[in-house]
């Protein structure tokens, strides 16, 4: 339906092609050319080209203020009714943007990686599914619209994570990723209960209206804002339900890009964005300190794994804590440009890895070798000089995601932690907030670097694999390309300045943050004014961290004047944990799964074994014994006694009376005078 208004119109189309390339592929995929796979590339590419043409008009008219929302009514019950719709404004649109590219990128990178996929129109239409559900949550103007869509992403990764459900593995990893989030979720929905209650709408600007005029306040307040905040707990992996993430990786790889870049864990930062205005002060300490721990905890995991995806799937868990620790500072402007940023970097990283790993099947595949981890970094080695495209982009990557100037990473890195000086600035008793964000910006760069060093560089570790190693097709390194160059810092300080460490460009420009409604809570000027005055000595610091963080790394895995090894036993019992992820898997089964599942046991005992044995049976058998003395009294007591009584009794009476009735005028008259003389009998009888 065309309405006339060009953002409408655009918004509709963006949201509903990728839903009709799903409904297409899931249900004729099969018997199209090429498995369909040109229906979904077609409508996401148009979905980009649409996304890019609102950019440019955001750029042209230059209006940070900019606003259009769609409101539809849904339920309308009189004094109950839910109205739907979809907003966009300026942060709309460059989500619109991210979702749409790496989206594209995912698809079309996907053509070379899924080749042969026994389930490939499948896959395809479950990518249009998630995009859909990303692009749901981005336009949503409502709680209920988002809650709708936010489900709708825990399903769709639920079936891209079990693609190959026929792994153990992969099928147990999209059950704990679905069932994870749920935990998450269902703080999330009180919290959306808890304000539809208190304001009476589930319309953003109705809520932030509502809690500007206090009809939500204080501890409840901070409550509903904490059970929203869960949700995004869930979504981005936040700790302690960060468990699910690195297990997703059973999926394909350009669907742990499109999960980690620009959809699921995306889509929590988002939230958090979105509805920052309602977080009370408390609310956002709580935030930030979650955020900051789960920024440094995640990276103190990735530095041992040796699976090049869980390297990248514990960075992208620090990654999301660090957007996090952002919103909690109130520096949530930040926060987004950090979620802009990190997904063409985290998505050139892990299309990198998909590279890598594509290349390690082919090798092992002609070698027969069916043993040999394709993942693990330590059968690779030397790379560089077989794979230049893909180490080359991956390095670039890598350079943005530690921070290193001239790259995106260090603008949008920068800003948190300058944001984050600011707070402790303000905050002495937080000081451990700027240790979290620091000590997480020196291990991320040891870490990635580790990575580059060990897949690309060094002598090969299995000479023979080597020599089966080749550089990815077209198809797969010029997303690596594209994004690889979306990572440097030009693309986010033009038009506005040249120079990255005095501004942020056109972004900062465009997406400026709108004070809280809350009281209490500083406003965006004064926070925006902290920055900048700490953005010298976070500069210095997060310079010195990073370079402490790649020094260490290039002396120990390129130049191997430090051993790795002795440093692993030198710090045995912290090697050990880091190794085995602090063992929460194990902690969480022991502490929780197991007593659960004993305790339904015990359930279904009382439940099978006493209730429906006893009672339920019991009651059955009590019916049963009732039902037969009944039956008993109703047919041989009143039906054989006194209803066919009655009925041989009125048998009886006809035939002797038919007797009587012989047919002849005599009888009749001889009965007639004998009545009379019996009359005459009773009368004489009674006048003695």
């Amino acid at each position: 339906m065309i309405t006339g208004n060009f953002y409408t119109d655009a918004s509709l189309v963006i949201l509903f092609l990728p839903l009709l390339g799903f409904v297409i592929n899931i249900l004729f995929g099969k018997k199209l050319p090429r498995q369909g796979d040109w229906i979904s590339i077609s409508a996401i590419l148009t979905t980009l080209v649409l996304a890019l043409i609102l950019f440019a008009i955001m750029l042209k008219n230059w209006d940070y203020k900019f606003s259009h929302e769609v409101i539809m009514p849904w339920i309308d019950m009189g004094a109950f009714k839910i109205e739907l719709g979809f907003w966009v404004d300026n942060i709309t649109i460059v989500m619109l943007l991210v979702v749409a590219l790496i989206s594209s990128m995912t698809h079309i990178f996907s053509l070379e990686y899924m080749k042969g996929d026994i389930r490939y129109n499948r896959y395809y239409a479950y990518l249009g599914l998630f995009t859909f559900s990303m692009n749901g949550i981005v336009l949503a103007n409502n709680l209920m619209s988002l809650y709708i869509f936010w489900e709708l992403v825990g399903v769709s990764s639920y079936l891209l994570i079990g693609h190959w459900f026929e792994k153990n593995s992969a099928a147990d990893a999209s059950k704990k990723a679905f069932l994870t989030n749920r935990v998450g979720d269902i703080g999330f929905f009180i919290g959306i209960m808890l304000m539809f209650t208190a304001i009476g709408s589930f319309n953003f600007q109705d809520v932030f209206a509502g809690v500007s005029d206090g009809e939500i306040k204080g501890n409840l307040l901070t409550l509903a804002g904490l059970g929203l905040f869960m949700g995004a707990v869930g979504k981005s992996s936040q700790f302690p339900l960060h468990i699910w993430l690195p297990d997703a990786m059973e999926g394909p790889t350009p669907v742990s890009a499109l999960m980690h870049a620009a959809t699921m864990v995306a889509a929590g930062v988002y939230l958090t964005v979105r509805l920052f205005p309602i977080f009370t002060p408390d609310a956002l300490v709580t935030i930030a300190y979650v955020g900051g721990f789960t920024a440094i905890f995640a990276a103190t995991i990735a530095i041992t794994q040796n699976d090049i995806k869980k390297v990248l799937a514990y960075s992208t868990v620090s990654q999301l804590g660090y957007m996090i620790l952002a919103v909690g500072v109130g520096n949530y402007t930040a926060a987004f440009f950090h979620l802009l940023t990190h997904a063409m970097f985290k998505a050139c990283l892990f299309y990198g890895s998909g590279s890598v790993i594509h290349a390690m099947h082919h090798s092992l595949h002609n070698l027969h070798d069916h043993d040999t981890d394709p993942q693990d970094m330590r059968n690779m080695g030397g790379f560089h000089k077989k794979m230049p495209i893909t180490s080359t982009t991956m390095t670039l990557a890598t350079l943005a995601i530690a921070g290193v100037p001239l790259f995106s990473g260090f603008l949008s890195k920068d800003a948190i932690l300058a944001g984050t000086l600011y707070f402790v600035d303000q905050n002495p008793q937080h000081m451990i907030l700027a240790f979290f964000g620091f000590g997480a910006a020196a291990i991320t760069a040891f870490y990635m670097f580790r990575l580059i060093f060990l897949t690309f560089h060094g002598e090969p570790k299995m000479p023979k694999v080597f020599e089966g190693i080749h550089e990815s097709p077209s198809l797969m390194t010029a997303p690596l390309v594209i994004l690889a160059a979306l990572s440097t810092y030009i693309f986010y300080t033009l038009p506005i300045n040249l120079i990255p460490w005095k501004d942020y460009g056109w972004f900062t420009k465009l997406i400026k943050a709108k004070d809280s409604v809350v009281a209490g809570t500083p406003s965006a000027k004064e926070i925006y004014d902290g920055v900048h005055y700490m953005h010298d000595l976070a500069l210095v610091l997060s310079l010195t961290v990073a370079s402490i963080g790649i020094g260490l790394s290039f002396l120990m895995y390129y130049r191997s004047t430090i051993s790795s090894k002795s440093w692993a036993k030198r710090f045995g019992t912290f090697y050990r944990l880091s190794l085995n992820k602090y063992y929460f898997d194990e902690i969480y089964n022991r502490v929780f799964y197991q007593p659960f599942l004993k305790f339904c046991n015990i359930v279904a005992i009382i439940d099978w074994d006493l209730y429906d044995k006893y009672f339920i049976n019991g009651f059955g058998h009590v019916t049963k014994l009732l039902s037969k003395v009944t039956g008993q009294v109703d047919y041989d007591g009143l039906d054989q006694t006194l209803v066919d009584g009655v009925g041989r009794s009125a048998g009886g009476l006809g035939k002797g009376l038919k007797n009587i009735q012989t047919g002849r005028l005599q009888n009749y008259m001889l009965f007639a005078l004998i009545g009379v003389i019996i009359i005459l009998i009773v009368q004489y009888s009674v006048i003695l």
